[in-house]
């Protein structure tokens, strides 16, 4: 029984008390509704913390096709809770009972690779894996994540593993709110360093610095009952909203990265808001990498009062694998934004864009079309200004600056939304602003502004009646296109 209060209080500090964040610099932009749009996805990658961290190794270990590294703060070996909680608890983060060597978690993914259930090992040959576990951190035992980087090692991963720091049971960034040792809500520490840019660098290869300008991409907050098997998420204890970050590069056409993160338990937004999310770091190197980040969603249901990602089967004994139905809801996310499907240029540019026409707040373009694409994508200064796709080799761009020049560039579509090569760009420079024109009516007809027919003045063009046609009465109108003039 002591034990069992020992744990319970253990579990408690893990997950996790439910305090919300205090006010601190935001660093990520309010929430925008919409939905996942699908971008040129050119790697993708998978980290979490904790319950999120288990949630990424199977990830990873089941669509190692999909992902190329991962990663993970705080965490045990694939499947280590072996559908058990009794086992989660007492093996997989305290260490109180026997558990799975990785040897043999080791035989049991090459089991479930050859019955199709997760994608062959081989694929991790050579993946970056980034491992972190502090010295503070009681919650997940050092040992059991020690297990962790052996599983990756013997399927030859190459593995980066900090276990060094002084941090508690978090996510460790330099925007966390927490001192480094802290294990509280909301599970973000500060340790002095940046282990986000040492994990992105080792998964990347390289990374710019992060952004110390506000941000200039936009946070979707999408509705995860799409991508969820049967159309309920909290049927399988995940949020109604999930969310995305995406740089203004990436949604301008960029090729992209996708990292896939994954909170911990007692980390969801319906319980801290933005927290991870502000805080994590990842925001700031996405505006400057090219990198688009998901947010998945958790929520609490029966068996799962924590809101934690399923590494033990609390919802199906299929947790771990490509048909379990948490796992399943990601990867639809992950695949909708373009994850999985990255290939060459679809389509050549078009040729032929050329400015047909512009007024003072209008350019309109034409191009040869291109075959086989489904639509095109327009872009101005290279921001895509097409809201709806384009089916036609024509379109007007409105809103625009009078006197001001713009640069177009325009690409095919195809099928599936992967987007072809742009073209080169043309410019358009819009008129100036119409000018009005106040002056007696016969002086209208005389400088060829307008006519008189039955004793009254017309404007050419638009033929708008101007009043009588005499010296004495007036009337201020525009030309807004050549020999065409309507009032002011």
């Amino acid at each position: 029984m002591k034990i069992r209060q020992l744990l319970a209080a253990a579990l408690a500090a893990a997950g996790i008390a439910a305090t919300m964040v205090g006010d601190a610099t935001a660093a990520a932009p309010a929430p925008t509704p919409g939905s996942l749009q699908r971008y040129t996805i050119d790697s993708t990658y998978v980290s979490g913390l904790s319950s999120g961290g288990f949630m990424a190794n199977q990830l990873h270990v089941a669509y190692s096709d999909v992902f190329k590294g991962a990663g993970i703060f705080s965490a045990g070996p694939y499947d280590c809770a072996q559908n058990s909680l009794n086992t989660a608890q007492y093996a997989c983060m305290e260490t109180f009972m026997a558990r799975k060597s990785p040897a043999q978690l080791e035989q049991l993914t090459r089991d479930r690779a050859a019955a199709g259930a997760v994608d062959p090992v081989a694929n991790l040959s050579g993946d970056k894996v980034w491992l972190f576990h502090g010295t503070s951190d009681s919650t997940v035992k050092a040992v059991v994540n020690d297990d962790l980087a052996t599983y990756y090692r013997d399927f030859g991963a190459d593995v980066v593993y900090n276990d060094s720091s002084a941090a508690g049971h978090a996510w460790v960034s330099p925007l966390g709110p927490n001192s480094c040792s802290s294990t509280s809500s909301p599970y973000v520490n500060n340790c002095g360093g940046d282990p986000v840019r040492d994990m992105l660098t080792h998964l990347l290869g390289s990374v710019n610095p992060a952004s110390s300008s506000a941000l200039t991409g936009k946070l979707v907050q999408f509705d995860q009952s799409t991508y969820t098997p049967g159309g309920s998420p909290g049927a399988i204890s995940m949020g109604n909203e999930g969310f995305a970050y995406v740089p203004q590069s990436c949604q301008n056409g960029a090729s992209c990265k996708l990292m896939v993160t994954l909170h911990g338990c007692y980390q969801y937004v319906g319980l801290v808001g933005n927290a991870l999310m502000e805080k994590a770091y990842l925001n700031e190197y996405a505006d400057t990498n090219d990198m688009i980040v998901l947010y998945p969603q958790t929520t609490t249901m029966t068996g799962n009062p924590r809101g934690c990602w399923d590494w033990w089967g609390y919802k199906s004994a299929d947790y771990a694998q490509k048909s379990g139905p948490q796992m399943t809801a990601v990867m639809n996310m992950a695949r909708a934004l373009g994850a999985g499907t990255v290939s060459p240029p679809a389509f050549p540019a078009p040729t032929g864009l050329t400015v047909t026409a512009t007024t003072a707040t209008s350019a309109s373009l034409s191009w040869n079309s291109v075959s086989g694409a489904a639509s095109y994508a327009v872009y101005r200064d290279g921001a895509k200004v097409d809201s709806a796709p384009v089916t036609a080799t024509t379109y007007t761009d409105t809103g625009l600056t009078a006197g001001t020049s713009y640069g177009y560039t325009v690409a095919a579509v195809d099928m599936s939304g992967a987007v072809g090569a742009k073209t080169a760009p043309v410019t358009a420079t819009t008129t100036t602003a119409p000018v009005c024109v106040t002056a007696g009516n016969y002086a209208h007809t005389q400088a060829g502004r307008a006519h008189q027919s039955g004793g009254y003045t017309y404007a050419n063009g638009s033929n708008q009646n101007l009043g009588l046609w005499n010296v004495l009465t007036s009337s201020t109108i525009k030309e807004t296109s050549p020999g065409y003039w309507v009032r002011c």
